[in-house]
This record gives structure tokens, C-alpha cells and sequence, in this order.
């Protein structure tokens, strides 16, 4: 079969990737608004069920690039199906969880799924005619983008009318349909990359992440001075050590640092890190906040689906700004509407740690939040995508994905430690941890916008009229200027 034939049915390969991201991105927050109704099932502490979302981004971050890799060695199609049938296996394993521990396994083996975004940005630079690859990657990184925040209102509605088992039942069946849908509608890519998985260097990244996370989680609990966690914590530095240097010396590392020294990629990659602990601390915590009952003296006694609403303002913010940023940054340049976004970003958390007491104050915090991340996290691709070859584009624009990640799952973690670490007789936390919490955040955010003083000026990498001469239309060009990862067009 010709490359022509194959591409001839382009649209229904879209629609197939388009249905597994968005069930991805959803599986990444829907069950953050629901982690005290899990405590509260599972007979659980809050520092604990935070691992449910905290295992999430840790498969997410080891598994991201093994399976790129992987899928670019023996073939994305195959890959890809094998991503979403263990997507599908571990949402069914959460919906009959019946304990923490095996939850907190199910939501590791969900994580797996993160291979879906590299395999699903390839197969489109793979399969889709030239003139629609940016536009398809565009809109596909704006499903990730948006889905998780989708997930934190859809997550009540879906509680209210089954129960939280459905939570996992829905998306685990519309997983199935889309892996059973990829084997028969998306063809096999013939591009092959030989290569082989460092397979030493996961285990050294999987090894330090944990052992972090664990450090940090149990501190409260063990003590900060206490042998466990220093040990732990040492051990996290000498791993993280190892893995650099094996990274360093591979011919294939899964994270490559000789590109991590360009300095308009590293300096980003700080941002992408940073900002990723305060949108997944996010994704975690205001939920939790704002269903704290009334008589713990904070929060509002929101139901499931009311929490879902008063983050809505994010959700639509985000995905506003994250279109608009790319016409921002051909216009000032995307250091500055990284800068620009990191700062707006410090108003919002500055809020949640000082002006909480009134639902208006939340939601204004969340809108603020929506603004600055979506125009941060979009103009972070154009300076990556500019800073590379184009050869290169993918590789170093999912590396950026990847750190945003693994900054989430330590934020959320840390986050977790510090709202965690005094309670109230009832078992709740003290408004005190969330007032500390929110302000490290603003801090986090603030350190993000000081680095990104550190981003050279670039010039950007294609202006408007040159991206219309390649067929893309002003809303395509918006969108992919705001996307993740920006397919590689000059080949």
C-alpha cells in the first residue's frame, strides 16, 4: 500500500488519537476532586491518597520516553495499541480497587499511558499529509492541555449520577474501543529509528523519583531529621547522580542532556519544572479545599460537582490564553510571554494563601491561574521548538512535556507533606498547612518568572505569513504556536 493510500484516511487515524489523548488527559485529574471521597472509601490517610495521583505522574514521567523510543525502533501503531490496552487494563483494575495499595498500583499501571503522547505526535508526522501536521499536533496538544482540566468538572456529574467506580469504568471503555479502533484504522509507519532503551537509565530515573517522593510524603509523619528520610533523601541524590552521567555517556539517552545544555532549552526546562509543581498541586488541592466542611473554619462544604465548578474559570482561561499565546509570541517574542505568564501566575496563588474566606476570591484566583499557565506553558513549545533543530523538535518538545510532569509529581508531593503535616482532631488538615502551602506555590511560580529571565532571545521560528504559505490557517497557527510539541515540517 502506497504512503498516499495510507494517508487518504488521515482524518479517521485523528479522530482515533484524538479519543485516546483526551481519555489520557482526562485520567490525569479526574480523580483529584474525588481524593476525600477515596480517603474516606478506602480508609486512608490525605498524605497517602495523594499517591493516586502522585503514582499517575511518576509511571508517566519513566514510561514517556521509554515508550517513544520504543515505539520509533519497532513501530508506533503497534506500540500505541499495546499504551491504550494497558491504559484500558489499569482503569478497570481502579474501578474494583478495593484497597489504597492496589488504587495506587492500578493508577501506576495508568501512567503507562503517558507513551500515548509521543506515539500520537509521531504517527501524525508520520501519516498525515504536510500541510496538516501542525495543525493535527496542535489540536491534539490542546486536548491534553484542556482535558485535565475537564476532568475536575466532569468528575462530579459522573459521581452524582453512578459512583466513583465509574470514574475509571468510562474512560477504561472508551480506552478499549480506541485500542481495538488504532489496530484496525491506523496503518503501521515504515519510518524505523534503530536504537535500543537504556534501560539502566529508567531504572536510576525511576529510582531517585521515587525515592524523593517518598522522602517527601512520609517527612511529616517521620520526621525531617529522622534516619528514613535523610537516608532516603541521599539516596534520591546519589541515583539522580548516577543517571545523569549514564544519560550523559549513552548514544541514546531517554532524556538527552548534551541538548539540556543549549541554554534557551535548560533555562525553560527550569520553568516547564516549576510551573508543572504548581498546576498539579492544583489539580490536587483546590478540590480538597474548597469540599473542606465549613466547620473546620476554611473552606465551603463544596459538593464533588461544586468544586468542579468553581475551578471552571481555569479550565476555560487556559485553553484561551493558550491559543492566544501563540500570536502573542510571534508579536513580543515567547520569552516574554513566558515571563509575563509566570508572573500573572504568582497574583492567583498569592490569593488562595491570603484571600480565601469567599468563593468569589477562589474563583478570581482560578481564572488569574488559567491566564497565566496557558499563556506559559504555550509559548515554552516555541522557544524549545526554536532553540533546536528541526530534526530535533520532537524530541527536545516532549523532553519539556516530560520535566513539567515529573515537576508535578514532586509538587504534589511536597504540597501533600506540607498541608499534611499538622491536623485538626477531626483528621482534617489546619487552614494553616493550606495558607503555607499556597504561598510556597506563589514562591515556586515566582522563582519560574525570574528564570525565565535566564531564556536567551530567540528569534521566532516561523512568522505568520510563512506558516500560511505552508496551509495553515490563523486558528491552526494560534494553536500549534500554543501546543506541546510542534511536528517537524522541513523534512
Amino acid at each position: 500500500m502506497s504512503a498516499d493510500t495510507k494517508r487518504s484516511h488521515y482524518q479517521l487515524t485523528f479522530v482515533v488519537l484524538a479519543v485516546g489523548a483526551g481519555a489520557y488527559s482526562l485520567l490525569q485529574s479526574l480523580v483529584s476532586p474525588v481524593l476525600p471521597l477515596l480517603q474516606s472509601e478506602l480508609h486512608t490517610s490525605q498524605s497517602t491518597v495523594t499517591w493516586v495521583l502522585t503514582a499517575y505522574l511518576l509511571s508517566a514521567s519513566v514510561f514517556t520516553p521509554i515508550l517513544g523510543r520504543v515505539g520509533d525502533m519497532i513501530g508506533k501503531e503497534k506500540v500505541l495499541v499495546a499504551v491504550l490496552v494497558l491504559l484500558a487494563l489499569g482503569s478497570f483494575l481502579a474501578a474494583i480497587a478495593s484497597s489504597i495499595g492496589l488504587m495506587i498500583i492500578a493508577r501506576a499501571v495508568q501512567g503507562i499511558g503517558g507513551g500515548v503522547i509521543p506515539l500520537a505526535f509521531g504517527i501524525i508526522r508520520d501519516e498525515f499529509p504536510r500541510e496538516k501536521v501542525a495543525g493535527a499536533v496542535g489540536v491534539i496538544a490542546a486536548l491534553l492541555a484542556v482535558g485535565g482540566g475537564l476532568g475536575l468538572v466532569l468528575a462530579g456529574p459522573i459521581v452524582n449520577v453512578l459512583d466513583y467506580h465509574w470514574l475509571f469504568w468510562v474512560p477504561g471503555i472508551v480506552v478499549a474501543i480506541a485500542a481495538v479502533a488504532t489496530h484496525f484504522v491506523i496503518p503501521e509507519s515504515p519510518v524505523r529509528t534503530p536504537g535500543r532503551v537504556s534501560w539502566v537509565a529508567a531504572l536510576l530515573l525511576s529510582g531517585w523519583l521515587v525515592a524523593l517522593l517518598l522522602a517527601v510524603s512520609e517527612a511529616p509523619l517521620w520526621g525531617w531529621g529522622s534516619l528514613s528520610v535523610i537516608g532516603l533523601i541521599v539516596a534520591a541524590i546519589v541515583l539522580a547522580v548516577a543517571w545523569v552521567t549514564i544519560e550523559l555517556r549513552a548514544p541514546q539517552p531517554l532524556i538527552d542532556m548534551r541538548m539540556m545544555r543549549i541554554p534557551a532549552v535548560w533555562t525553560t526546562n527550569l520553568v516547564a519544572l516549576l510551573f508543572g509543581a504548581g498546576l498539579y498541586s492544583v489539580f490536587a488541592f483546590i478540590p480538597e479545599f474548597v469540599q473542606t466542611p465549613k466547620s473546620a473554619g476554611y473552606g465551603f462544604g463544596a459538593s464533588i460537582s461544586e468544586s468542579g465548578l468553581i475551578v471552571l474559570p481555569m479550565t476555560i482561561t487556559m485553553f484561551i490564553f493558550g491559543t492566544l499565546s501563540g500570536r502573542l509570541s510571534l508579536r513580543f517574542g515567547a520569552r516574554a510571554v513566558v515571563i509575563t505568564g509566570s508572573a500573572i501566575s504568582i497574583l492567583p496563588f498569592a490569593i488562595m494563601a491570603l484571600a480565601h474566606d469567599h468563593i468569589w476570591e477562589v474563583s478570581i484566583a482560578m481564572l488569574l491561574l488559567g491566564v497565566g499557565f496557558g499563556l506559559a506553558f504555550s509559548a515554552m513549545s516555541n522557544i524549545v521548538v526554536d532553540a533546536v533543530p528541526s530534526s530535533q523538535t520532537g524530541v527536545a518538545s516532549g523532553m519539556n512535556a516530560n520535566i513539567r510532569t515529573i515537576g508535578g509529581s514532586i509538587g504534589a508531593a511536597v504540597m501533600a507533606s506540607v498541608v499534611t503535616s499538622d491536623v485538626l482532631p477531626t483528621g482534617l488538615p489546619k487552614e494553616a498547612g493550606y495558607t503555607i502551602g499556597f504561598a510556597m506555590l506563589a514562591v515556586t511560580v515566582g522563582f519560574a518568572a525570574l528564570a525565565g529571565f535566564l531564556i536567551p532571545k530567540l528569534r521566532v521560528q516561523r512568522d505568520e505569513h510563512q506558516s500560511e504559505q505552508a496551509g495553515m490557517s490563523h486558528a491552526e497557527l494560534a494553536i500549534v504556536a500554543g501546543g506541546t510539541v510542534v511536528g517537524d515540517e522541513s523534512e
